[in-house]
């Protein structure tokens, strides 16, 4: 069985990873300013980014591992490829009658599934350890990525009700 996107749908996948990933931040905007809970540095991300073409992709601490140049930048703009890679992945995986008529517990899921890719991709990549075992607080460091992942889940349905909005406004 071969997936695939209507090329009229992508656009709408773009501006509903962009969305998301727009709340999702401002969930942790919200976070740090009235709770003082930090946020992943998403330098840091750009930094993991900047040393791959030397061939080096897991870091014993990204902290530790030297500066690149743009490392802020690329880790930005990766930050929200990244928001759109899933906002696609689910558009194809759903079909364009999600686009049509979202459901929140579908987009739910999925955000809270993209979890995995934190916890066993990036974090034993910076050196954090799977699922942030090598954190000072690891549980608390679980519970702020799974959260921020379900807030992008939202994002995801809140901005794909507006997609559904303009489909209908323009149908």
């Amino acid at each position: 069985m071969v997936m695939s996107i209507e090329a009229t749908y992508i656009p709408y996948a773009i501006a509903i990873g962009i969305g998301a990933t727009l709340v999702m931040d401002f969930w942790n905007l919200f976070l740090r300013r009235t709770f003082g809970v930090p946020s992943l540095n998403y330098c840091l991300l750009g930094r993991w980014l900047r040393h791959m073409p030397e061939g080096t992709f897991r870091h014993t601490s990204i902290t530790a591992a030297p500066q690149k140049p743009f490392e802020c930048t690329v880790g930005w703009i990766a930050h929200y490829t990244i928001g759109v890679v899933f906002a696609l992945v689910l558009v194809v995986l759903a079909s364009g009658d999600w686009l049509a008529r979202p459901t929140l517990l579908l987009a739910l899921l999925y955000g809270i599934g993209t979890v995995v890719f934190p916890f066993f991709i990036m974090q034993p990549s910076l050196g954090l350890g799977i699922a942030a075992s090598r954190t000072p607080k690891p549980m608390q460091a679980r519970l702020k990525s799974l959260a921020t992942h379900t807030v992008f889940g939202v994002g995801l349905y809140l901005c794909a009700r507006g997609v559904s909005y303009m489909l209908r406004v323009h149908a």
